[in-house]
């Protein structure tokens, strides 16, 4: 999986680099190597806005895009959040395919008999 990492308001420095490949590294071994993940990092300039860091995803896969937005009072912890939400929607559309994929061969299995 490739990842993009963008800054706005916001240096991306290193740490914050590191800390968004580790963990995104469990979704990354759900998906092919040919997805490409999009993060976007900022920070909201109003100082009356608690959640002032926000981290946005969109992850592209074949077929499907899946897209996840967190804000918290710290960085690391809407990453955290972020990744989280982004494998649970990995997950989901994963057993969705799985489904369809079991429907169609008993389908297919039932044409064959009756015909």
């Amino acid at each position: 999986m490739r990842i993009e990492i963008r800054g706005r308001n916001l240096e991306v420095t290193d740490e914050l680099r590191d800390h968004v490949s580790k963990r995104f590294a469990r979704v990354a071994k759900q998906v092919s190597d040919l997805a490409r993940l999009e993060v976007e990092l900022r920070e909201e300039k109003n100082k009356s806005i608690t959640d002032r860091f926000v981290a946005e995803a969109n992850l592209h896969l074949k077929g499907a895009t899946l897209r996840a937005e967190e804000a918290s009072p710290e960085m690391l912890h809407s990453i955290h959040e972020l990744a989280e939400d982004m494998r649970r929607q990995v997950k989901r559309y994963r057993e969705k395919r799985r489904a369809r994929a079991k429907t169609r061969r008993a389908v297919g299995g039932l044409r064959r008999r009756t015909v």
